[in-house]
């Protein structure tokens, strides 16, 4: 054990263990700057700072030393919210886990989370990122960014390559992390690189997270993923996983706005339907401008089902071209669109997208699958399926034929759900460029 001073009434601790691990507490908005020496993956070092006296119990260390720590990663704060002034008003400390936490997209979504924006002015979040063996320098980058940016709301920051540890009492977990399709790879080989992260995934979340923890799944292909992280996580309620269809309705809608010369603020009701891919189906029968019917408003029906559609579903695959890469920013900001529309009521008469367990739906749509449809929520993280919608020919031929697109991905991925054995037969090669 190495004892330094650090002030008459503060000093620090470090003792040494199996795995890295680098915690920092946190007292009176004091800082501990320190960063973990060079070491092998065999090294762990584990540091707290805390009061030497009693009378203010901000962190307290364990009584056993060689317990070991509750917090892991490059830094852990902690604090007694009540011991300060400022923090008495705020509500009870959240823990979020991010997996691909060291991708672009986490890179623009944990400082939204970080601020505020996401959960609101007083709502304290911890952060649990989970990375890989491969990108664990770079989590290490992220979490010391995080710790530069002073983020009053931040109050701890945890990293590891360990789904089991990260997952450990969450409410939130946002499963961005998953393998990108590389050159000759077949759709299928895809779903099953990709569907047995997720189903380890969800057998973590099964063992350790809160048992409301609500899942949203990023990584592609998103709602597929989302089915078997679901199926390996009985212990928690189906309604509560999620696959992210808001980048397609936010693109949906600045598309109508593009048409009808309005903001896009002006754009409602907007539903995409199905799967997140080429087969997905922007609704502009129930959407609408100015609170009118959009074909009302836009006179051009050949427009709407022709380019519009189009545009929507392949609105990746040009941004690519342009911008050389995939769409990372506006997938944070819809991924915080997301849970918002979870944690705060929806307006009256409007509704969202998302990606969820289709078992009882209203709409005759094939059950036991993730599909996107249109939600209402009373802001307490739950939501409910909007019964007011209406379908023509044209509508339900586009739902059918995602339907059975999505169908085919839960044969293909039978094996991860508990289901028997595989059968791929999909029909097409739809998924979106962006996983090309």
């Amino acid at each position: 054990m190495a004892v330094a001073e650090l002030s008459p009434s503060y000093s620090k601790i470090c003792l040494h263990s199996s795995q890295v691990s680098f915690s920092i507490r946190l007292a009176n908005h004091r800082r501990c700057a320190l960063r973990p020496s060079p070491r092998t993956r065999s090294t762990r070092i584990s540091c707290s700072v805390a009061p030497n006296q009693v009378q203010a119990p901000v962190a307290v260390l364990p009584e056993d030393p060689n317990k070991k720590s509750d917090c892991f990663g490059i830094f852990c704060l902690t604090y007694d919210l009540k011991a300060e002034e400022e923090t008495k008003s705020w509500k009870k400390l959240i823990n979020i886990a991010v997996s691909g936490a060291a991708g672009m997209i986490s890179n623009h979504l944990l400082f939204k989370l970080a601020s505020g924006e996401v959960f609101g002015p007083d709502q304290p979040i911890a952060l649990k990122l989970l990375g890989s063996e491969r990108s664990f320098q770079a989590l290490e980058g992220v979490a010391m960014e995080l710790e530069d940016s002073l983020f009053p709301l931040l109050r701890e920051v945890k990293i590891s390559i360990d789904p089991y540890e990260v997952f450990q009492d969450v409410e939130w977990a946002l499963l961005i992390g998953a393998k990108p399709r590389g050159p000759g790879m077949e759709r299928a080989g895809l779903l099953d690189i990709n569907g047995q992260i997720f189903a380890e995934q969800g057998k973590a979340l099964n063992a350790g997270a809160s048992r409301n923890v609500k899942v949203l799944v990023v990584g592609n292909p998103c709602n597929t993923n989302a089915l078997i992280c679901m199926k390996n996580a009985p212990n928690i309620p189906a309604k509560n996983f999620h696959a992210l269809t808001r980048l397609d309705e936010n693109r949906a809608k600045c598309q109508l706005a593009l048409k009808a010369g309005v903001f896009y603020d002006k754009v409602s009701n907007m539903t995409i339907w199905g799967n997140h891919s080429t087969t997905q189906v922007p609704d502009f029968l129930n959407a609408r401008i100015n609170g009118l019917p959009v074909k009302e408003v836009i006179k051009d029906h050949k427009w709407l089902e022709e380019e519009f559609t189009e545009k929507v579903q392949k609105r990746g695959g040009v941004l690519i071209k342009k911008w050389g890469r995939s769409s990372a920013a506006s997938t944070a900001v819809s991924i915080v669109d997301a849970i918002r529309s979870l944690v705060t009521p929806t307006p009256e008469g409007d509704w969202f997208s998302s990606g969820v367990y289709t078992t009882g739906n209203p709409y005759g749509i094939a059950e036991d699958i993730v599909f996107s449809m249109p939600c209402r929520s009373k802001g307490d993280g739950d939501y409910e399926l909007v019964k007011d919608v209406i379908f023509d020919e044209y509508l339900l031929k586009r739902i059918t034929k995602t339907e059975a697109e999505l169908l085919a991905e839960k044969r293909c991925v039978a094996h991860l759900t508990g289901e028997g054995i595989a059968f791929c037969d999909l029909p097409e090669d739809t998924m979106l460029p962006g996983e090309m």
